[in-house]
This record gives structure tokens, C-alpha cells and sequence, in this order.
């Protein structure tokens, strides 16, 4: 199982990829289907580091207890994320049990945060392109619950839909949660870090 080893002779393993789907453009920067670049861009403003543009979108990198925490957003669109993805995974040398996918998901209630190793995408699109151009389906994901406060055939207006004003004032706490769960996974493990993320709401501060 490639979530087992965490070292290898050349060095990879100290380099993750942890990449945050959204759209870009003002007019999706604060929906639900970006909770992936609201994440990573309340770690960036916390962390006083800032992203560049790059082929296929933007990079920054973090570092921590000598882990290379590169965080990525693609300016692909949603639908072309796999794009984004595999360019920099092969750009960085990024092993697939070093790369963490962050997106939102409807099908878990609002503020629960997920972390699976693998396995199916649950219909979200940028999944499902990562899927494709991987050519598989083992690779971690962050799921962040957004909720299915939606009649059926509403689920596009509803992802793309703003985000409340208090959805918004809790992102950096959930951010916060969800780096944890990273910096837990990048030094200690993925079984370490589901510990930590996959708790409902109410049941952490979080």
C-alpha cells in the first residue's frame, strides 16, 4: 500500500502538494464550490506568504518541520482541475500518497470536514477530472461539507451559490482545522490526521 512508507533514497517524500479547487473570477470567489481556495487562502494570509501565477495556476509554499507544503490553485475552472493537478504533480516529483486534494461536497452537512485516503469522486466535478487525468482514484481529499439545502435540479445554483455571511465569518477557523489536519498528515500520517478531521460539528472546535 502506497500509504504506508513515508520515506524513499531520493528525497521525494518531504515535498506534499496540496491543492484547494475553486473557480476563478470575482464573481465565484466567495461560493461554495471554492472552499478549497477560501482554505488555503485564509492559510496564506495567516501564514504571511503569498501565491504566484504559474501554468495552470497559482502556487505558494509552506514549510514546516521540514516538510515542503506546496498549496496550489488551478485557474483551470472546476471542471479541468485534473489539468492543473497532474501538471504540477509531475513538475514537483509529488508521489500520489503525497498529494491532498481540498473541496467542497454537499453530501455532508455544513462545517463537517472529511478526510479519505481514496475513492469515488461523489459526483464532484473536479474529482472526477482529477480522477481521469491520474488515471486513479487513490489520492487523499479534504471534503468540506456545504450542505444539500436544495430541491432536486438545483445543485448547480446552489454550489455556485454565495456563501452566508456567517458561513463566511467561521472559514478561518475551519481553515485552521483542516491545516492541522495537513501538518498531521505530512509528518505523522493519514490514519493521524482522520483522527483529527473527521469529527461532525459540535463535536469539535471547529
Amino acid at each position: 500500500m502506497w500509504f504506508g512508507r513515508r520515506n524513499n533514497p531520493d528525497g521525494d517524500s518531504v515535498n506534499y502538494l496540496v491543492v484547494g479547487l475553486g473557480n476563478i473570477g470575482p464573481e465565484y470567489a466567495l461560493t461554495r464550490h471554492n472552499m478549497g481556495f477560501m482554505i488555503l487562502d485564509s492559510w496564506a494570509q495567516e501564514s504571511g506568504i503569498v501565491f504566484s501565477p504559474g501554468r495552470y495556476g497559482s502556487t505558494a509554499l509552506m514549510t514546516y518541520k521540514g516538510r515542503r507544503i506546496h498549496l496550489l490553485k488551478p485557474s483551470t475552472y472546476m471542471n479541468l482541475s485534473g489539468n492543473a493537478v497532474r501538471y504540477w504533480q509531475r513538475k514537483l516529483k509529488i508521489p500520489l500518497a503525497n498529494l491532498i486534494i481540498i473541496c467542497d461536497d454537499f453530501n455532508l452537512p455544513w462545517g463537517t470536514i472529511r478526510l479519505r485516503k481514496g475513492g469515488s469522486a461523489g459526483g464532484h466535478n473536479g474529482l472526477e477530472h482529477i480522477e481521469f487525468m491520474l488515471e486513479t482514484k487513490e489520492y487523499a481529499r479534504v471534503r468540506l461539507g456545504i450542505g444539500k439545502d436544495f430541491e432536486q435540479g438545483g445543485q448547480i445554483d446552489y454550489v455556485l451559490g454565495q456563501l452566508s455571511e456567517s458561513e463566511l465569518a467561521q472559514i478561518p477557523e475551519l481553515a485552521s482545522k483542516v491545516l492541522q489536519g495537513v501538518r498531521e498528515y505530512c509528518t505523522v500520517g493519514a490514519d493521524f490526521a482522520m483522527n483529527t478531521l473527521n469529527i461532525r460539528p459540535g463535536k469539535a472546535n471547529i
